[in-house]
């Protein structure tokens, strides 16, 4: 049998009559989640390196660029989420369209965007939380803040390796459990953070523009020096560098079967997330290197060196706590949604079925959340920062190459489908996204396209020992989705 094997948009919706999760997402919830994964670790720690090291001032521009092919993305899936309303994201939308093997690829790559990105927010966030301690003279012992792959700077300048990473692993576990007792629970939590959050980098904004000084803008795009370093090669290679910064708008389209009224809604908190998120890093970018001169930013915390220059301790320790706030938000989206990618996998029976398991009670995937929650801790505990978040970069992307080439596709295999939302001027739409990202991908250079590859290679190994053999869509038997204790 050819493992080109699509699903059907009948045999996908009795997918999700059979899981039933809870529906209790309204629009604004849904926007609430696109910006509690989006607002975090890029705005408050990626900004400063991709300005001193590649864009200069013209960081801004690199945020448009990285928000364009955000765009394109979004519109695609939008027109998916609509039609197809099921837990999974891009690789429900590949499964529909362009057959099994391509969506396990994607959906092995989503690992890279959601679980090991969580991985990487919880050490930036631990050095946050480590940072705000220190304020208040409370020194964590060294060998619990770091892992021994990754230098810790101590308050003297020296620099020291540590056995594990224990307020990493301490958030994980505990935002592992509040996913387990509900989807509902969850939700109003990242509500309430991203309301907070939103609000101390709306204030920096406000105050910061008063200490813009003009002369930090010029040059704006300085002369190139290297492939990648300032000029226009700079401003595209700090676009991919920062497009970290703009994942998880497309985890809104994961909480689909939770959304009340999925055809409405989604369209709007995947654009809606986006556009808000979009128009504040333009503005934050734009305060960011007015008040300090992009040399100056090659820092891992480029905020307080702004709020120092600008002499508000206060206000330097309000956003410190913003910026903690905002890593825990990102966090509890991208386990959201790694846990309903893995989901919907094991109902299609592509990984080992105690994923797809549903509490009888909170009516959740637990058993799935409770896996992550041991992955992704050993990563926060133990992993060095830099290489996993170039990889959720690339990862990301090429998860968006396929959903908008899936657009491309589905007009022509399934031209009459009833579409709430269609994606305008196809294939011109889609054509432009394909390229914008893989721009974006080029631009993070060949190593990291090595790593990509390297990971990808060793799904397919995985698909080819286990999942071609459990595939559901093979041998036509459904996978219980019910609590083992149920039963």
């Amino acid at each position: 049998m050819s493992l080109f094997v699509t699903k059907s948009l009948s045999v996908l919706q009795a997918d999700a009559d059979r899981a039933s999760l809870k529906k209790v997402l309204g629009a604004g919830q849904l926007i609430a989640l696109g910006i509690g994964a989006i607002i975090g670790a890029g705005i408050f720690t990626l900004t400063g390196v991709a300005a001193a090291d590649h864009a200069g001032p013209a960081v801004t521009l690199s945020f448009i660029a990285a928000a364009i092919g955000c765009a394109f993305a979004g519109i695609c899936y939008s027109e998916f989420a609509t039609m197809i309303p099921i837990a999974g994201s891009a690789y429900t939308y590949a499964y529909a369209t362009m057959g099994e093997l391509i969506a396990w690829i994607i959906g092995w790559d989503l690992v890279l965007e959601y679980a090991v990105a969580a991985g990487t927010v919880s050490i930036g966030w631990s050095s946050t939380l480590v940072s705000i301690l220190r304020d208040f003279h409370i020194n964590l012992p060294t060998a619990l803040i770091a892992s021994p792959f990754q230098p810790v700077t101590l308050p003297d300048g020296t620099v020291a390796y540590g056995i594990i990473n224990l307020p990493a692993v301490v958030i994980i576990v505990a935002i592992s459990i509040l996913l387990i007792i509900g989807i509902q629970e969850s939700a109003r939590a990242n509500a309430a953070i991203v309301v907070l959050k939103v609000a101390v980098v709306v204030m920096f904004i406000a105050l910061g523009w008063g200490y813009i000084n003009r002369a930090n803008y010029t040059p704006y795009i300085p002369p190139n020096v290297g492939s990648g370093q300032l000029g226009w090669s700079g401003i595209l290679t700090a676009a991919g560098v920062i497009f970290f910064a703009y994942i998880g708008f497309d985890a809104v389209s994961t909480a689909a079967q939770e959304a009340r009224n999925p055809q409405r809604d989604m369209p709007i908190g995947i654009i809606g997330s986006l556009a808000i998120c979009t128009v504040l890093y333009i503005l934050y970018a734009h305060v960011l290197t007015g008040v300090v001169n992009y040399k100056d930013l090659r820092v891992a915390a480029p905020l307080a060196v702004a709020v120092d220059r600008m002499q508000l301790p206060v206000m330097g320790e309000a956003l410190k706590v913003g910026s903690l706030l905002g890593l825990t938000s990102v966090m509890l989206v991208m386990l959201l949604g790694q846990s309903r990618v893995f989901f919907s996998m094991s109902k299609d029976g592509l990984l080992p079925p105690l994923f797809c398991h549903v509490h009888p009670k909170f009516r959740t995937p637990y058993l799935s959340n409770t896996i992550l929650l041991v992955f992704v801790s050993l990563i926060g505990g133990f992993a060095p920062i830099a290489v996993v978040g170039e990889m959720t970069s690339i990862g990301t992307l090429f998860a968006f190459v396929i959903v908008c080439a899936g657009i491309i596709v589905m007009r022509r295999t399934q031209p009459n489908l009833p579409r709430p939302f269609k994606t305008p001027f196809v294939p011109v739409v889609p054509i432009l996204g394909i390229l914008v990202n893989f721009a974006l991908m080029a631009g993070l250079g060949w190593t990291n396209w090595l790593r990509l590859i390297v990971w990808l290679i060793l799904g397919l190994v995985v698909y080819v020992a286990y999942s071609r053999h459990h595939s559901v869509a093979r041998s036509g038997v459904p996978v219980d989705v019910g609590s083992p204790g149920a039963r």
